[in-house]
């Protein structure tokens, strides 16, 4: 009998469904069915009565579930002690986020978090919103961070929980008509050529989004380039190559500097006159019965201030 095995049990005894529990425990339906037959065999028992196309637990599975569970609880417990008992001075956390969180919104919170704890090494990976997703819930993250949209099927095995926000400013270079101007309407967004991300891209699906809501057709604009970084859009358009929108965060300096100019967009005459804004939560996402180390425990708690 192995931990894997007792493990697989009581997913079984769970969801008493051998396609729900290999789901939760992201294995196969067949590696379930061969561990649970394995056990049975192995001590002449069964564990569950397989009745059509359900399944209920026997009286020996009743038995082992309790025990089984106390053993995992106590694996759990051995190996939180273990993993706490330096303190807070040795150990890893591994995060996954999308390029523009990584690159400008992440490592302040880094930063903050190794000035504390400096014996903690900080492994992240920079990947699209799929891969994050999939590897948080597969166990290569101890968290994801992303604004874009988490992939359907693994939305029941993660916790999803909003840690801050992503402005888009939409700018221009300074030989654009529009950098002379504090703002424009809406009418005037397919009066000028666009540089854009890729599809699918967080940014992009963002500002997508935005322009249908203000109830702009995004096939209407007059998309002159696409390119797969915000940072090659950002130069771009600093070299006078149409309009884009780009997350706040990475035009600081080049608004400070007056290289671009952010364009406030206004709703057409007749409405109420309010600027419209692109924001976007940012998403921090985390496996929903994972064990959470004491490290993840305290970075997360940071990433909340």
């Amino acid at each position: 009998m192995t931990l894997e095995q007792l493990r697989i049990f009581l997913a079984v005894a769970e969801y008493l469904h051998f396609t729900r529990a290999a789901e939760a425990l992201f294995i196969t339906q067949p590696a379930v069915s061969a561990a649970i037959q394995n056990l049975e065999a192995e001590y002449g028992v069964k564990l569950f009565h397989r009745i059509g196309r359900r399944i209920e637990i026997a009286e020996a599975g009743k038995l082992l579930q309790i025990e089984a569970q106390k053993i995992i609880d106590q694996v759990v417990q051995a190996e939180r002690g273990l993993k706490e008992l330096n303190n807070l001075q040795r150990g890893e956390l591994k995060l996954g986020a999308s390029l523009t969180i990584g690159n400008y919104w992440l490592p302040g919170k880094i930063s903050q978090f190794k000035r504390q704890y400096p014996g903690i090494n900080i492994d992240c990976t920079l990947a699209n919103a799929e891969e994050i997703c999939e590897g948080t819930a597969t166990g290569i993250f101890d968290f994801g961070l992303l604004t874009g949209e988490v992939k359907p099927t693994l939305e029941s095995y993660l916790d999803q929980e909003v840690v801050g926000s992503e402005r888009l400013q939409i700018v221009v270079g300074k030989s654009h008509p529009w950098f002379q101007r504090p703002e424009i309407t809406v009418s005037e967004l397919d009066q000028t050529d666009w540089v854009m991300r890729e599809p699918g891209s967080g940014v992009q699906q963002m500002f997508e989004q935005a322009l249908q809501s203000w109830g702009v057709d995004p096939s209407q604009l007059n998309v002159v380039l696409v390119l797969p970084s915000s940072d090659m859009i950002k130069a771009v358009v600093e070299n006078d190559m149409g309009a884009a929108a780009i997350p706040d965060l990475m035009v600081t300096k080049e608004l400070q500097l007056a290289t671009l100019r952010s364009v406030t967009v206004m709703p057409n005459k007749g409405v109420a006159r309010q600027p419209l804004e692109i924001l976007q939560k940012i998403w921090k996402l985390k496996h929903r019965q994972r064990f959470q180390t004491k490290i993840a425990s305290v970075f997360e708690d940071m990433l909340q201030l």
